[in-house]
């Protein structure tokens, strides 16, 4: 729990800046442009998630520590949740759940996308949602992304998972 809220401390610092002398209100630590909307301005969203294993309560928290504020233009939200391993952004919510069972249709002869160090079993059987999970860390990671949305976010989120969670060869079921 402490390294969760380090890790969030962190963000903030690096996300906010520490000020750089400059009363542009659209300056934060050098890079000027529209400050995004607050993340107390969208409403929480519920999300279910499963029960933490041994293993997300090892190595979630690197990642949950290493994630923005703000990423690929959407504004985090704060999360209604039984795990601190879920993290929302945007409106409709984009939703990153850490520690999830493994895809359940990666099966051999599945061909996972590749992006930026991360290979993700991608399910658009749902209409509305398309889930991205990745079949190559230690503990999968799943992205929830509405399916009238891109997947801008799901690339930027790639590089942090892969630096933060260890690599591990894919196994389909």
């Amino acid at each position: 729990m402490l390294v969760v809220v380090v890790g969030v401390l962190l963000v903030l610092v690096n996300v906010l800046g520490r000020g750089d002398g400059d009363d542009d209100p659209g300056t934060v630590a050098g890079v000027s442009g529209t400050p995004s909307a607050p993340r107390g301005d969208l409403p929480p969203v519920e999300v279910d998630t499963p029960d933490v294993t041994p293993a997300a309560e090892l190595a979630c928290p690197a990642l949950m520590g290493q994630l923005p504020l703000e990423l690929a233009g959407e504004t985090s939200r704060m999360v209604d949740s039984d795990s601190l391993f879920a993290y929302a952004w945007g409106d409709p919510a984009i939703v990153l759940v850490c520690g999830v069972e493994p895809a359940a249709g990666f099966v051999a002869g599945s061909n996972p996308i590749q992006i930026n160090g991360v290979q993700w079993f991608v399910d658009t059987t749902d209409p509305e949602t398309v889930v991205w999970t990745t079949v190559d860390r230690l503990v999968p990671v799943q992205v929830q992304v509405p399916a009238s949305t891109d997947s801008a976010l799901v690339t930027a989120a790639s590089p942090i998972i892969a630096t933060a969670l260890p690599y591990q060869t894919p196994a389909p079921q």
